[in-house]
């Protein structure tokens, strides 16, 4: 590690304030920042990494420019990846805070600094350069290289912390001082503002901040980290020396680095002399653009209650949330259902609320604006470039959708509110959820909807809703399952016909390749409700709904019901949401809490949840190519035994001699790509269940089958297969579930698990698409950790016993995660293999160590006690095996002796204890020693009558070991203590 002598770090003077801003754009802060570490201090230019975390499970975006150099700090880098050989390293990373732990998307436009996007610039040293170094570079960057003022900055370091043991930084604050900052400029903080941990275990260490007072020709010293938009912190250098073990305990690291971070947006509001981020040239040309569409005043900058109308505030967030989507978008992040892709769904849906709404802009502007997102950061990411077009045609697509349930849910917001009446505030939570739920409002842009109206959700009732509704849909609820058969004979009697339900499969490819499912018209036929058919229904009841006809799915199959909502003819603003769909004795029953009166002949419209229907029809199809797939590899004695099929995972169960073994596994794989990629169409046909029968190689379940039944085959036409005598091998299954028209729509399949249910039936749970992608991502990291761990196992030749101990706990952490992390199970079970024999390794080198490390103690302890019978002593280690090993030894070289070792550890006063005595020594018991001695430490043990062990917590160890010694004196004398 390079280190220079505090004396010769050169103090930098300092321009004029009016200096600041007269020659810096943003493109040029930028440049600067990386120019001058590249080009003065050698540091190595490493581009940003995508948004989308690259195989880390714990993250929904990347929000901070360390999360690419993670394995780097954590020491799981491959040692033969070019990463390995970084030393110095700068960059301008693209961070997203929207969900998850950094959360900025609510605050987003009601102030001018919080954003969901932001870039942050940083410099990092990873064993090479430290304190002096960093601080030097980023005074002389930001004094002289930007000019600002240095009466205008403020820099805080750590005060120290007593109960973590922690002293005060002192070194930092001898370095500002060295470096020209006045003494009362250099402010001490705590655990909180200024130690910097990367999670609840890893790398972390103190941090200095530098903070920029926007006034000026005052001491505002105590406006520091007080939340005053007056001073703010512009610059965190973090200095990485210690590891946050999983005991709470700090260790000192091996190599220390530096991870600094200074959020570009911040610095060129500081340098181009603005007070609101809004108002510097990352945003002036959208705001401009955002005008142009716009039928209100140009963006004012105001906030609060000065903020009529809240225009500015949309202006922000319109801004702000066009930039996350163009970034996300380009980075292969699209708007979806769950994950990532839900938080940016939510982002794109609150962005064409605020601009349709509030700004009065036409549908398709906010795309319009994504040019101006490419002008401003192209030259930094040339993604944006490149890529303009498809962000344009995935925002327009999404934001269509939701104009049109936004329609809706405005006239069920309206219609709700009249119906409340003006002595309540609160807003009915049942209908918040079906907002939610139904029409997918993100629920925090219900809370500004209702804002506006002076209204507010009982957050509280509305997770009880939620709760409520998550409970129904898991177990069938009674009024339909026990639909009885005096209610079937009535409505037999009444002439009601059955369900038509054939409308759900209606539905076909649009000419954007996307799946379009018409709604279906419908009239009500019966209600059942306490187990009764009812010819009405009142507001808030809860029923089964019967209808002529539906295009709801129901449970069957193995699929999952569809979810969705009906609304009533003359009734166009009140959603009737479907909670469950069942098929009782050929009727379709309905469950709904229906949110208005509702009687036997109305008039209904059906919309089922496209998302959660198409989900589940790439699942069903996935499962038929993997039946298909496992047939072939294994033979024509595998039998299907089970199948669910919901919109997030498909599991499948089999009759197989055993588990799968990893080749096996990645050939059904390698089967079920092939015709992915080959893009398969897939046919379905009602024939005679007689003439079914005869098709070469239909695949069917033990169950009764209705009479025509659906065969549904992949790649061959059913027709052709009726009467054919053909032996080519294909998929042809009788199923009455829905399915993809194209076998393309899987995109990727992985199995995450494969298991022995009982012997003789495995069963296998696969994930598809996005799902896939992220399993495979998932498992290429956790192979190059692993990778990483065996190369710094193997070149430990002569590990001390404190190193395999730490390898050690790295194969069991790696362990933990392979086995509890959705991965390809193939790569699950060679990575388990691998680090079973890792564990196997490092295992035997810690008992080598610890009996080779016990025999020396021990030979000392003999030296100094070889003609005592009762024996007490101190060892040095923090390894109870290696204590207790001491103790055997040394009792082996003293036969007949009392032998009790303490091991006290600093600075947590933890006391680790083990004893012996001679087997049949009556007088006293190891257990009772043991239990005696760490009962009187406020701890425990246990153990048997000639050998225990236990721990406990002491300041003084002294008083302990003669306690220890007494006490085994007194059993063995007869005396009382």
């Amino acid at each position: 590690m390079v280190f220079y002598p505090v004396k010769q770090i050169r103090k930098c003077s300092a321009l004029s304030y009016p200096q600041i801003h007269t020659e810096f754009s943003s493109k040029k802060v930028r440049r600067k920042f990386i120019d001058f570490f590249q080009e003065q201090y050698q540091h190595r230019v490493v581009p940003s990494s995508p948004v989308r975390p690259r195989g880390d499970p714990s993250l929904l975006f990347v929000n901070a420019g360390m999360n690419q150099f993670k394995p780097i700090l954590l020491g799981s880098v491959d040692p033969r990846s070019e990463m390995a050989s970084y030393r110095r390293v700068v960059n301008s990373q693209k961070c997203v805070r929207a969900g998850g732990k950094h959360n900025d998307l609510e605050d987003v436009g009601r102030d001018v600094y919080h954003h969901t996007f932001f870039e942050m610039l940083g410099n990092w040293s990873f064993g090479d350069y430290f304190k002096e170094e960093a601080c030097s570079m980023a005074w002389r960057l930001l004094t002289e290289e930007y000019g600002i003022p240095s009466d205008r900055l403020y820099v805080s370091y750590f005060a120290g912390d007593a109960a973590s043991g922690l002293p005060e930084d002192e070194e930092t604050r001898q370095i500002w001082l060295s470096l020209g900052v006045q003494p009362d400029r250099i402010l001490p903080f705590g655990m909180k503002d200024n130690f910097w941990e990367m999670g609840e275990t890893g790398p972390c260490g103190p941090c200095t901040e530098i903070h920029y007072d926007h006034i000026g020709g005052r001491n505002a010293s105590l406006l520091v980290n007080a939340d005053s938009p007056d001073v703010v912190e512009i610059w965190n250098l973090v200095f990485m020396q210690y590891s946050r073990e999983a005991d709470q305990s700090l260790r000192p690291l091996p190599q220390c680095s530096v991870d600094t971070g200074m959020g570009l947006e911040r610095l060129v509001t500081v340098l181009q002399g603005r007070r609101s981020n809004y108002d510097t040239d990352l945003f002036t040309p959208l705001l401009s653009a955002i005008h142009q569409s716009s039928k209100v005043p140009a963006y004012s900058g105001r906030t609060g209650e000065a903020d009529m109308g809240k225009t500015d505030m949309a202006y922000r967030v319109v801004a702000d949330h066009i930039r996350t989507l163009s970034v996300c978008i380009a980075d292969g992040v699209y708007p979806g259902m769950s994950g990532a892709e839900l938080v940016l769904r939510r982002i794109l849906r609150r962005a064409v609320r605020f601009f349709t709404e509030v700004l009065q802009a036409p549908p398709g502007a906010l795309a319009s604006l994504v040019p101006t997102v490419a002008h401003i950061l192209g030259d930094a990411y040339p993604e944006l470039h490149t890529e303009t077009e498809r962000i344009m045609d995935i925002i327009n697509e999404n934001e269509a959708q939701f104009l049109s349930s936004l329609k809706q849910g405005q006239r069920v917001i309206d219609r709700t509110v009249n119906k409340m009446g003006s002595n309540t505030s609160v807003f009915p939570a049942s209908v918040a959820w079906s907002l939610h739920r139904n029409l997918g409002f993100p629920v925090d842009l219900i809370d500004l909807m209702l804002e506006e109206r002076g209204l507010a959700v009982d957050k509280a009732e509305m997770h009880l809703v939620a709760a409520e509704n998550e409970k129904a849909q898991k177990s069938e609820d009674e009024s339909v399952d026990h639909l009885d058969l005096h209610s079937l004979a009535e409505l037999q009697r009444r002439g009601v016909p059955h369900t038509d339900d054939s409308p759900k499969y209606h539905y076909h490819l649009g000419e954007d390749g996307r799946y379009v499912f018409p709604p279906c018209k419908a009239t009500v036929q019966a209600l059942y409700s306490g187990q009764a058919l009812v010819s009405e229904v009142k507001e808030g009841q809860r029923c089964g709904v019967i209808l002529d006809r539906t295009c709801f799915y129901a449970e069957q199959g193995g699929q999952d019901h569809d979810h969705g909502y009906f609304i009533r003819d003359g009734l166009q603003d009140v959603l009737f949401p479907v909670e469950s769909v069942q098929l009782v004795g050929g009727y379709v029953v309905h469950q709904v809490t229906v949110a208005e009166d509702l009687r036997t002949g109305d008039q209904v419209q059906l919309y089922v949840d496209e998302a959660q229907r198409l989900a589940c029809m790439v699942k069903h199809t996935a499962t038929h190519v993997l039946n298909f797939s496992l047939r072939q590899l294994l033979g024509p004695a595998v039998a299907q035994r089970g199948s669910h099929v919901a919109a997030d995972r498909l599991r499948f169960d089999f009759s197989v001699k055993g588990s799968l073994s990893v080749p096996q596994l990645q050939n059904i794989e390698a089967m079920i790509q092939d015709v992915i990629q080959k893009n398969e169409a897939v046919y379905t046909e009602e024939v005679p269940l007689s003439t079914a029968k005869k098709i070469p190689g239909l695949r069917t379940v033990d169950e009764v089958y209705p009479d025509p039944v659906r065969v549904v085959s992949v790649g061959v036409p059913v027709h052709d297969l009726l009467g054919s005598q053909t032996e080519e091998p294909m998929s042809v299954e009788l199923c009455c579930g829905t399915h993809l028209l194209r076998t393309g729509g899987i995109r990727d399949l992985v199995i995450v698990s494969e298991r022995q249910m009982v012997k003789g039936i495995s069963r296998v749970v696969a994930v598809t698409g996005d799902d896939a992608k992220e399993a495979r991502e998932a498992g290429q990291a956790l192979l190059e950790e692993v990778e990483s761990l065996t190369a710094r196992i193997a070149a430990s030749n002569a590990p001390t016993l404190l190193t395999a101990h730490r390898l050690s706990k790295e194969v069991g952490l790696l362990t933990d995660a392979v086995e509890n992390t959705p991965i390809p199970q193939w790569q699950r079970r060679e990575l388990q293999t691998h680090l079973k024999a890792l564990q196997r390794s490092t295992n035997t080198t810690i008992r080598k160590l610890e009996t080779s490390e016990a025999a020396r103690k021990a030979e000392e302890l003999l030296k100094k006690h070889a003609d005592k019978t009762v024996v007490v002593d101190i060892v040095d280690t923090d390894s109870i095996s290696v204590v207790m090993k001491t103790v055997n030894q040394l009792s082996n070289h003293v036969p007949g002796s009392l032998v009790m070792l303490l091991s006290h550890q600093q600075p947590s006063g933890k006391v680790l204890c083990a004893c012996q005595v001679p087997k049949g020594f009556s007088a006293l018991s190891a257990n009772d020693w043991a239990l005696a001695v760490c009962l009187r430490l406020g701890g425990n043990a246990g153990g048997s009558a000639t050998v225990a062990k236990g721990t406990g917590r002491t300041a003084d160890i002294t008083e302990a070991l003669q306690w220890a010694e007494e006490f085994a004196w007194a059993k063995k004398t007869g005396q009382r203590l």
